[in-house]
This record gives C-alpha cells, sequence and structure tokens, in this order.
C-alpha cells in the first residue's frame, strides 16, 4: 500500500502528465473570447477578408443566409449554390455585397459535378468552402444510386462537391473548408454494416446522427489531404435554431422535444438555449477565419471555439465532441468508404 507522500507524488504526477496531454491535444478550447451568444458580426469584426472568395451551400436559407450575409459585408465575393433560384432571389435580396448564385443539387451528384466543374473553370481562387446546407429526421428517402438520403445530402453530396473543388482549394494559400455537424453527431455512430438501412427498420434521428457524424469525420480526413497546400478543415456544431432545418418535424415531435408549447411559441427551454440565427452563424465564421486554429486542422468546434471531448453528466447530450466524430481512424475509414462509394456513380 502506498503511504500518504507516496500517494501524493503520485497523484500530482497524473495531474502532471494530464495536464501535459491536454496541452498537446488539439481537441481542446482555445478561450477564443468569443461564446455562444456572439454573432457571426461580432467574430468578424477584426478579421481581414476583403477580396476573398467563399461558397456557402445552404447560402439562402437559416444561419446559411446570415453566414452570406456577414461574409458580404467584409467584402468577401461569396458564391451560393442554389436549388430553388426564386427563393434563393427572395432570400438574398437586401444583402449588400458581391453575392452570386450557381444551380447545384446536392442529391444530384451529376448537379454537383457541373457546379464544381464551373467554378474550378470560372475561379482563381476559393479561400472558404463552407457545407452548411443538410437535410434532418426526414422520413426516408434514397438520392442518387439508392444512398439514404440524410447520408447521401449531407455527407456525400459535400464529399463530392469538395473533391471536385480541391484543385482550387489546393492552390489558394490558407484556404479553409467547414462542415457543419451537431450535437445530433452523439445520436449514431457510423453505421459501418448498414448505412442505407437496408437490414434495418429506418429510423430518421439515427440517419441523421450517423450523417452528423459523417461530417465531422470529413472534415478530420480531410484535414490531411490538405496539409501539404497549407489548408485547414474543421468540423462546426452551430447550435440549437429554428431555422426550416426543421421543416419535417410534426408540432407534436417539436412539443414532445421541448422545443415549442401547445400554443406553437418556442418553450422556455428553447428561449433559453436556442440561439438566433446571426449566433448561430457565428462559430462557423469563427472556424473559418481564427487565427487561433491555426495548428488545430480538423477539430470539431462549438460556441465559437474548440469542444472538448465529452464529459459525463446532464450535459452530454449537448455539449463536446464524443470519440466516435473525432477518430482519426474513423474518419480514414470513411474518406476510403466514400470515394468507393463515389467511383460506383
Amino acid at each position: 500500500m502506498l503511504r500518504p507522500r507516496d500517494e501524493e507524488r503520485r497523484l500530482t504526477r497524473a495531474l502532471e502528465t494530464q495536464e501535459i496531454l491536454m496541452a498537446e491535444s488539439d481537441q481542446v478550447p482555445t478561450q477564443s473570447g468569443f461564446h455562444a451568444r456572439s454573432t457571426g458580426a461580432e467574430v468578424l469584426a477584426d478579421i481581414e477578408l476583403a477580396g476573398k472568395t467563399a461558397i456557402v451551400t445552404g447560402g439562402y436559407s437559416g444561419i446559411g443566409v446570415e453566414t452570406t450575409r456577414a461574409l458580404a459585408a467584409k467584402g468577401v465575393t461569396v458564391i451560393v449554390p442554389v436549388r430553388s433560384p426564386e427563393k434563393a432571389a427572395e432570400s438574398l435580396r437586401g444583402i449588400e455585397g458581391d453575392v452570386r448564385t450557381a444551380p447545384l443539387d446536392l442529391a444530384d451528384l451529376g448537379s454537383v459535378r457541373s457546379f464544381a466543374e464551373s467554378m474550378v473553370s470560372e475561379l482563381s481562387q476559393l479561400d472558404l468552402l463552407i457545407n452548411n446546407a443538410g437535410i434532418m429526421a426526414c422520413p426516408e428517402a434514397r438520392v442518387g444510386p439508392g444512398w439514404e438520403s440524410q447520408f447521401g445530402v449531407n455527407h456525400m453530396g459535400h464529399f463530392a462537391l469538395t473533391q471536385g473543388l480541391l484543385p482550387l482549394i489546393r492552390k489558394t494559400a490558407g484556404a479553409r473548408v467547414v462542415a457543419l455537424s451537431s450535437t445530433g453527431h452523439k445520436i449514431s455512430d457510423v453505421r459501418w454494416d448498414d448505412l442505407h438501412f437496408e437490414e434495418a427498420s429506418y429510423e430518421k434521428w439515427k440517419a441523421y446522427g450517423q450523417a452528423k457524424t459523417a461530417n465531422a469525420l470529413f472534415a478530420n480526413a480531410l484535414s490531411r489531404r490538405l496539409r501539404d497546400s497549407g489548408g485547414l478543415a474543421f468540423a462546426v456544431h452551430p447550435g440549437g435554431i429554428f431555422t426550416p432545418l426543421q421543416r419535417h418535424l410534426p408540432k407534436e415531435e417539436m412539443v414532445a422535444l421541448g422545443w415549442i408549447g401547445e400554443d406553437g411559441e418556442p418553450s422556455e427551454l428553447a428561449k433559453a438555449g436556442f440561439k438566433t440565427p446571426e449566433q448561430g452563424c457565428s462559430t462557423t465564421l469563427w472556424a473559418a477565419t481564427s487565427p487561433k486554429l491555426e495548428g488545430k486542422a480538423g477539430v470539431y468546434c462549438e460556441d465559437c471555439d474548440v469542444a472538448a471531448p465529452t464529459e459525463a453528466g446532464p450535459l452530454a447530450r449537448y455539449k463536446g465532441v464524443n470519440a466516435h466524430a473525432s477518430s482519426d481512424e474513423s474518419a480514414e475509414r470513411l474518406w476510403e468508404l466514400s470515394e468507393k462509394l463515389l467511383a460506383q456513380v
């Protein structure tokens, strides 16, 4: 048995070792100075972006339009891929700055490839690629060659888009790619043996969780593929925000989740925990621009900072990043699998 003095020394060494490991780890907060309620405009206030070019998928809806607005206000040329030109024109009307649109449907790989090819031929640089678009908890549907739609749109559509844009990204000094993940990643790891719910019955929230885990792993793997060109990639949880992303959820389900009351208005829980769209775009913009992220390629961010690993407790479902979404091994496995899936189409 250790004597009290020996036990004290052992604990001291253990704590010192833990501090060293934490200091060497990328997945620890940077103390950015921003917080959950910071807005996109506040995050970008001291960042020089004039003359840069960004592509923001979903940049005409929800937090995407606020991302577009904030970047355009800083002198960025923002290209917004659009599936609905009429809706996009209405949503983007009044935004000051250089905002352009081009056709793209993430569920249609032919459309994705055409968009990427046109961007590579037309643009001389791509400083920011923000993979923001997505669908959530929707009824079962198939896209592409039969992929489950949430995995197919949220992950594979963006995977194909990024692959097509890599020549531009790699030739642009300091380029960054931001993948919108979610605390939903905690619902499910990648379902390696049944990606598309061909064996098991479809569960919309597990499908969403898998897709959001895939988004986080995508950024992890991409970061290594950008290392030689100096590019960076990050995953982002924007927070809870009322946007059109909830369009597939019936009122009864949102009441059961505690997001709204029976009157259809935001609940007290939502008022306390949800963000506005202006606040919801802030972590995306922080990941896209913050100098504090140099040397931290591939990390998962939330509330305008690097997220810590998930800790047990009442906030485990809402805060931090789970190990399965930050695993280098899983990230490489998913990248290889995604390449194989894409090659079959």
